[in-house]
């Protein structure tokens, strides 16, 4: 049977991670895999999270089976903190969440319900998108189609292009919006083009599909979270896939939900029961480890409060190496225009260059990022801003 089978082409990322692991130079550096490292260079476990570990071991007393949905305290807590108590969805009791085994799951569940409402669904994401939307997305047979977003040339977003092509987008189409800290380019959408965005949404019958894989990384955690209130607020329906990979630095857990947002309390009744039997086909019941240490720190003002630190720590990092680099940069090329890496969100950033300068700065200076120039800032730290600056310059010449 297996005879029929082409061996594939490498996962872009993991064989970044596999190049950058096979090089014995002291002077690699790592920006290709998206997890969040220290000053040391390490991905850290968080206080908050040994704390509530520590808690959750000591009180098992069973590894039976959860239900498909998860932990129902988990879900109430993340409707919570994706949408706030006071939402008027959370208050008209027009949401419901699910837990899924991380960001992905919640994605690809998500994809196979749209299938499962409109076979024909067409999903519009953006150019460019996070590299594994397109397979969460198109695997479960959704059409994909691209929307401008960011423009190269000047490192902005390019909202008027992006707009004008949303605009012809066929009414019941779904769209694809990053909630914050967009990957791969850390170019976010304003408050005034979340309203844009809103209102076309709105009057085109388009349904949004938000993914808020890091919350907390751009500005705080509401902050980060005011879009995604916007659209679920002026929208009769949408889904939101959010993960807790990168704010609570459960990356091996695989910690997320699926959320909906309905017309109706009734109406998301039904979408929930849709959820539960794709989750039960796909995987049947989500992993509870890190779940019950997301609720032990989200219910827990000492804990939340420890969390909120922390994070802020991890956000404030990371924006110092875009102020670093930035201003390495600036110095090194006698003052070239690098404000876009200050000017950007989040962990990532693109570097702007041909895959053959990517190939370069690999080979000639040990520094490993994924062929469309995506940079992890977070793999930064201050020892290697300079080296990666010169040879960024140097390598772009």
């Amino acid at each position: 049977m297996f005879e029929t089978l082409n061996r594939l082409s490498e996962d872009a990322i993991l064989g970044v991670m596999a190049k950058y692991r096979a090089d014995p130079s002291p002077l690699k550096i790592d920006l290709g895999v998206g997890v969040y490292r220290d000053a040391e260079g390490h991905t850290p476990v968080l206080e908050c999270v040994r704390t509530a570990e520590r808690r959750i071991v000591a009180a098992q007393v069973t590894k039976a089976y959860v239900a498909p949905a998860g932990r129902e305290e988990f879900n109430t807590a993340v409707v919570e903190l994706v949408l706030g108590r006071e939402h008027p969805a959370v208050r008209g009791r027009r949401v419901i969440a699910v837990q899924t085994p991380g960001g992905c799951g919640a994605l690809r569940v998500g994809a196979e319900l749209l299938r499962a409402a409109a076979p024909d669904t067409s999903i519009h994401v953006s150019d460019p998108t996070w590299a594994n939307h397109l397979p969460l997305l198109g695997g479960a047979g959704l059409r994909l189609h691209r929307y401008p977003y960011y423009d190269a040339a000047t490192h902005r977003l390019g909202f008027d292009a992006m707009i004008e092509r949303l605009e012809r987008a066929p009414a019941g189409d779904v769209v694809l919006l990053h909630g914050c800290c967009h990957n791969p380019t850390g170019a976010d959408l304003d408050a005034a083009q979340w309203r844009v965005i809103a209102e076309l949404l709105s009057r085109r019958g388009l349904v949004p599909y938000l993914d808020l894989a890091y919350q907390g990384f751009g500005v705080d955690l509401d902050g980060d979270a005011e879009g995604v209130r916007l659209i679920a607020d002026r929208v009769p329906e949408c889904l939101i896939a959010t993960s807790f990979s990168k704010n609570l630095g459960l990356y091996r857990e695989r910690v997320g939900a699926l959320l909906a947002v309905g017309t109706s309390e009734a109406r998301v009744a039904t979408i929930r029961s849709h959820v539960l039997q794709i989750a039960r086909s796909i995987y049947s019941m989500p992993p509870d480890h890190g779940a019950a240490i997301a609720v032990e720190i989200f219910t827990d003002p000492a804990l939340r409060q420890t969390w909120i630190a922390e994070l802020a720590a991890m956000r404030e990092r990371v924006q110092a190496m875009r102020r670093l680099l930035a201003g390495s940069l600036r110095r090194h090329s006698g003052g070239g225009d690098y404000d876009h890496f200050e000017r950007q969100r989040g962990m990532f950033s693109l570097l702007g260059a041909s895959p053959a300068v990517v190939e370069r700065l690999r080979d000639e200076f040990h520094v490993y990022m994924t062929a469309d120039g995506r940079m992890n800032l977070a793999g930064l730290t201050p020892a290697s801003i300079e080296p990666l600056a010169q040879a960024i310059l140097r390598a772009t010449r």
